[in-house]
């Protein structure tokens, strides 16, 4: 059974959703301890959250859980927030900073590159071939990387997170229309609050494939998981906050999904 799953749509947006899997083959499984087991960090939902907002777009994601490998991480493991405490290619601890392998099981450099292999460059092959071939069609592609993660991680930073988290790595990935355009809807959203290339500047993906003087836009979009779930186990939809959210993601995703290059 293959582990990304494509859908193809015939607008110029692509909606990249690289940690929404739960998979973990049992060759991985095998190696974790009970907090790795456990998967918190999994970004819950967010493909049922951003189903059916708007019409015509291509999605990719892929099933396998970042602890096997996190695809929004450079396939060489270079850190994109130097000084900072965050998690790498195959972590080695959850956001907390607990570790997530028992002991002598944490996968040394050929069990690294075997996971690259697998699970890393199919998703980015993926990911790639949709892109160029939106592109094809429209002249240009926008990426919408779909995240979240939980409003309150001292470990990885201090204080509570914004509802909005948008990330462009300081406006290269992208047309300063689009991150103009995202931030307004999303400061005008009532209740909600957002900040621009704040803790989350936009993870390697965004970093990689945004590159507007080529027509490939990017953006990333992490939203605090208070905004539409239950934030401990078991990590429950919460309908009545998502629709909420919702109405505002429509709005963004009909925005970009209009936006033409001027």
């Amino acid at each position: 059974m293959s582990l990304i799953d494509v859908a193809r749509g015939t607008s110029p947006l692509v909606l990249g959703l690289p940690h929404t899997g739960t998979d973990i083959p049992a060759d991985c499984l095998e190696r974790l301890n009970a907090t790795g087991r456990a998967i918190a960090d999994t970004d819950w939902h967010i493909h049922r959250l951003y189903d059916g907002l708007v019409d015509g777009p291509t999605t990719v994601r892929t099933r396998v859980h970042r602890y096997v490998i996190d695809v929004n991480r450079a396939p060489s493991d270079e850190s994109l927030y130097p000084g900072q405490n965050t998690t790498g290619l195959c972590p080695l601890t959850d956001f907390d900073g607990r570790p997530l392998y028992l002991d002598g099981q944490e996968p040394d450099a050929a069990e690294i590159a075997r996971r690259r292999s697998l699970y890393h460059a199919p998703y980015h092959a993926a990911l790639r071939a949709e892109l160029d071939r939106v592109k094809a069609i429209h002249g240009f592609a926008v990426l919408y990387d779909c995240h979240s993660i939980r409003s309150h991680i001292p470990f990885l930073f201090d204080g509570t997170l914004p509802d909005f988290n948008i990330g462009t790595n300081l406006g290269a990935t992208c047309d300063r229309a689009i991150e103009q355009a995202v931030l307004d809807l999303c400061q005008a959203a009532p209740g909600y609050s957002a900040i621009l290339n704040g803790r989350f500047k936009g993870g390697w993906t965004t970093r990689h494939y945004g590159h507007p003087d080529e027509g490939l836009h990017a953006i990333q979009m992490e939203l605090a998981q208070s905004t539409y779930m239950q934030q401990s186990p078991p990590w429950t939809y919460d309908a009545a906050r998502a629709d909420r959210m919702r109405a505002s993601l429509k709005t963004i995703l009909e925005t970009l999904s209009a936006w033409r290059p001027r």
